[in-house]
């Protein structure tokens, strides 16, 4: 085992290509975490706009050792394992690695045999019948003389590689089981024949061979075949973090000085630095820009994913014919053009049909020349073949319809085209085709597995990179008409109304850039460091575009605030992940769902540079405090203020983020648990100077805060006999005000004013919320200053004609909002009920209105910002002759948590 597993080849199976693997091995970063279903989006799509999750890293020989370290709690032993990665991430190498250790008496010493069972082999041979002993005879026929008894009694560990390749059936139901005639019997027997699917089935069920160890390894859509009970830990290899990725170039390239070259390039290019958390890209990096920086002649370096791929082809066409003293790049095109056309069908054929494993019958019956495949040895003798890597597959595949249009192959067009072929035309052929792909593979296609197949087709579409292959596609098309075109219909569904899925649009902005279109790119830099963001209205797709792009941009964000982004909640919610990249983020009042604190909770655990987090008055309530709990507990979470006043928050909640605080105590300083009902008991824990708080805010607490919407901040008020004007009535305990004929015999006040306006008797600052209810033809809905002028004279006395007072003036179904005497109409919908919420945030100095209907849905009208220098009063002017205006009474209904 150790002569079979010292060695790596990258890339083609040739002695040549043959590394020792300790020389350039680069440990991966492997993490723990729970299954999350099945991922269906693009692999490489999935790596790119993910937040990375910086959790405690697991060492491949620690695959099956419980972690140690503070806040995990101590689990059973752990005997089946799930490792997940996407293609080309490292699942084997690590496997390869794990061996290599042990053989080496480097690691796992306590094991006395491991069994590698791959399941491409294991697809040749899954009609047969085997006993497990006879299978691992097959696969190790030194095991010949060893008695079928020793499994049991010595520690076993089976490896699984490759669970997204099998063809098997695996099955988890009481009536597959490999236990002989006794059902119930606790011992299974390793010389009972049955199917290769009944065997593995059994043997990761625990029936057979109970005490074994096993390790499965798989692509992630894949990865959901077992019942969860099966498998005691499943682990990500999420692979090249920053630093791995340098220690691989350096460990790869020899010359420092070529390696810090092709670092500083990569570094450069956004698309080719993320594509290097793959190792396999890494290693098409290395090889095609160690190739180019040789010569004397460079082309320019490439810059793009298409670029790097086509280079990459001239790259191993020219490593296998060296022997043929041929090094031009074009010539040797030239020369391999059958056999690239060829292999590039069976891309795009079997990309279509969704194969990436290929026997050798299938080859054979192509008429293929396999040089160009990756080879695998595996039982009795017979192969398997796939390309490098998918991506490597996607690009032929893309380069091949490609070649067709610029050949006229009708016959493949019309596969492709399907019923848009009958709107193919010459004329306008390759922009048919293009947009054919960009709704087909862009829009319609939410798997994603089509992604970077787009991505490469619109790219090899340019005539630079037409140029580089031009004799395998024969002739150069004019293609920068079309490529404008394109690009603006990219642009227009980005921008347009129609709700894209988050991934569709970052894939579509990928492919702007592949086809080097800058100009969105600038577009939303130029938007997001405008001050002014509410103009334009941003639908969904647009806001998926802006947040992936914060995310990457190696410029962190000062402030990221969310409701300056003129966009609905989906919108607001495809805006989230933004927050891995800003130092504050101000999140208020943003209706906040379980999956906007899901993704709240990975930016947490992910982002170096988030400092301030406000989440104020959101109807969180403990449910969504715990998710967030999950990402403040991670030693990796740098906040330092966090805000939660207002988001019904009770000691359970409370007891959440204690716990985090306990696990993580480094960093956060100011939590503000203002307006919720955390209870003396965890009032006091937060107050442990263990905690590290510098300031804890609990003010204005109590049961009714645990009210859903804006009721939490409901306030009582009462009508002031000593302001109000004698041609208004007061009735219902002063709680109405009607506009009469009749002259009110009040007594003289000083505080009375002369013109139909009235006060409250209660002074307003902090947060408070009431509702008003008015019938006629229409009042005045206030806040002013106490020192406003009574005297009817001029503008002091009326509400909203000075500095001194803000109002909303409802007038039938016309709403207008006047302070200083500068009046603003408001765009409303017609028919809105006669009744008006207000909310006062006098810290904030913001005021808002809006109209309440019967069901008690609030539709915002206007916010009026400010600063507030002193207490406010609500006031009301009544100016119409029998029109009425009632305070309405706000009962609080004590809300469940999710």
């Amino acid at each position: 085992m150790n002569r079979k597993y010292e060695a790596l080849f990258e890339g083609i199976k040739l002695e040549e290509n043959q590394t020792l693997l300790n020389r350039i091995y680069t440990q991966l970063y492997i993490i723990e975490g729970e299954s999350e279903g099945v991922n269906e989006e693009h692999e490489v799509l999935q790596m790119e706009k993910s937040a990375r999750t910086q959790d405690t890293p697991i060492y491949c020989n620690d695959i099956f050792k419980p972690l140690h370290q503070p806040g995990c709690e101590k689990k059973d032993k752990i005997k089946t394992v799930l490792t997940k990665g996407i293609a080309g991430i490292g699942k084997t190498v690590s496997v390869q690695k794990f061996i290599l250790d042990w053989t080496e008496g480097k690691a796992n010493q306590d094991v006395d045999f491991m069994f590698v069972l791959p399941f491409r082999e294991l697809n040749l041979i899954k009609d047969h019948q085997y006993s497990l002993h006879r299978l691992l005879l097959d696969f190790h026929p030194e095991l010949q003389d060893l008695d079928s008894k020793i499994y049991e009694e010595c520690k076993v560990v089976f490896i699984f590689d490759g669970l997204d390749e099998s063809r098997i059936t695996l099955m988890f139901s009481d009536d597959e089981k490999v236990c002989g005639v006794n059902e119930s019997s606790s011992v299974c027997d390793v010389n009972e024949s049955s199917s290769v699917g009944v065997l593995m089935s059994n043997l990761i069920r625990g029936d057979l061979l109970p005490s074994a160890f096993i390790w499965i390894t798989s692509r992630p859509a894949a990865a959901n075949q077992f019942p969860s009970k099966y498998i005691n830990r499943v682990t990500e290899i999420q692979g090249f973090n920053e630093p791995q990725k340098e220690e691989y170039f350096r460990k790869r390239i020899s010359d420092e000085h070529q390696a810090n070259r092709i670092i500083s390039h990569i570094r450069r290019s956004r698309s080719l630095h993320i594509m290097c958390h793959i190792p396999v890209f890494c290693w098409i990096s290395a090889t095609v820009l160690q190739n180019l920086l040789k010569q004397d002649d460079s082309p320019e370096i490439p810059q793009t994913l298409t670029e790097m791929y086509i280079h990459f082809l001239l790259t191993q066409i020219n490593m296998r014919n060296q022997k043929y003293d041929e090094r031009d790049p074009e010539k040797l095109l030239k020369s391999n053009r059958d056999v690239i056309v060829k292999l590039a069908e069976l891309a795009f054929k079997q990309l279509m049909k969704g194969n990436v494993m290929f026997y050798e019958e299938d080859l054979i019956e192509s008429g293929i020349d396999v040089t160009i495949f990756k080879e695998e040895s595996v039982i009795h003798q017979k192969k398997v073949y796939c390309f490098i890597h998918l991506s490597f597959q996607e690009f032929l595949a893309a380069l091949y319809l490609f070649y067709c249009h610029v050949v006229n192959n009708k016959e493949l067009l019309k596969l492709f085209l399907n019923k848009q072929y009958q709107n193919y035309s010459r004329e306008n052929s390759l922009y048919d085709l293009l947009k054919t792909a960009v709704n087909k593979s862009g829009f319609h296609c939410e798997k994603g597995h089509l992604d970077l197949f787009l991505r490469f087709l619109l790219g090899v579409s340019l005539e630079s990179n037409q140029r580089l292959l031009r004799d395998l596609l024969t002739h150069t098309v004019n293609s920068s008409e079309s490529i404008n075109s394109i690009t603006q219909y990219v642009k227009d569904k980005i921008k347009g109304d129609e709700c894209l899925s988050a991934d569709r649009c970052i894939n579509l902005f990928l492919c702007l850039l592949e086809m080097k279109d800058q100009t969105l790119y600038r577009e939303i830099q130029e938007y997001v460091k405008s001050e002014n963001h509410s103009v334009n209205r941003l639908s969904p797709s647009h806001c998926s575009t802006i947040a992936y792009m914060l995310q990457i941009s190696e410029e962190v964000l000062d402030e990221f605030d969310l409701k300056k982004y003129n966009t609905s909640d989906e919108g607001r919610r495809r805006l989230i992940p933004a927050v891995v990249n800003c130092r504050k983020a101000l999140l208020t009042d943003c209706n906040l769902t379980d999956q906007c604190c899901e993704s709240l909770s990975s930016c947490l655990q992910s982002s170096n540079s988030l400092r301030e987090l406000d989440l104020s008055h959101n109807d969180l309530q403990d449910s969504r405090v715990k998710l967030l709990s999950d990402g403040l507990k991670s030693s990796h979470c740098q906040l330092n203020i966090l805000r939660l006043s207002g988001c019904m928050v009770t000691e359970e909640g409370c007891c959440f983020l204690a716990s985090a605080l306990s696990s993580n105590p480094s960093h956060l300083r100011e939590l503000d648990l203002s307006y919720n009902h955390p209870g003396q008991s965890l009032v006091k824990l937060l107050s442990d100077p263990n905690y590290r708080l510098d300031k804890l805010n609990v003010d204005h607490g109590g049961e009714n805060r645990i009210t859903a919407g804006l009721q939490k901040y409901a306030c009582d008020l009462t009508l002031d006999l000593n302001t109000v004007n004698t041609r208004l009535a007061l009735s219902e305990r002063n709680r109405k005000v009607t506009c009469v004929e009749e002259i009110q015999p009040y007594p003289d006040h000083p505080e009375r004013f002369e013109c139909p306006q009235v006060l409250c008797r209660e002074s307003l600052t902090g947060r408070c919320y009431w509702e008003t209810e008015w019938s006629g033809i229409g009042v005045n809905i206030s806040v002013t200053y106490k020192g406003i002028s009574r005297k009817r004279g001029s503008n002091d006395c009326w509400f909203g004609s000075n500095e001194k007072s803000w109002s909303l003036y409802c007038f039938n179904d016309r709403f207008t909002v006047s302070h200083n005497n500068k009046s603003t109409e408001i765009s409303a919908p017609s028919r809105l009920s006669n009744r008006v919420g207000v909310y006062l945030n006098w810290s904030a100095g913001t005021l808002s209105f809006y109209s309440v209907s019967d069901t008690h849905t609030l539709t915002h009208l206007h916010t009026l910002n400010s600063t507030f220098t002193e207490p406010l009063y609500a006031g009301f002017g009544v100016y119409y002759l029998n029109t009425s205006l009632s305070l309405f009474e706000i009962k609080h209904l004590p809300v469940r948590n999710n």
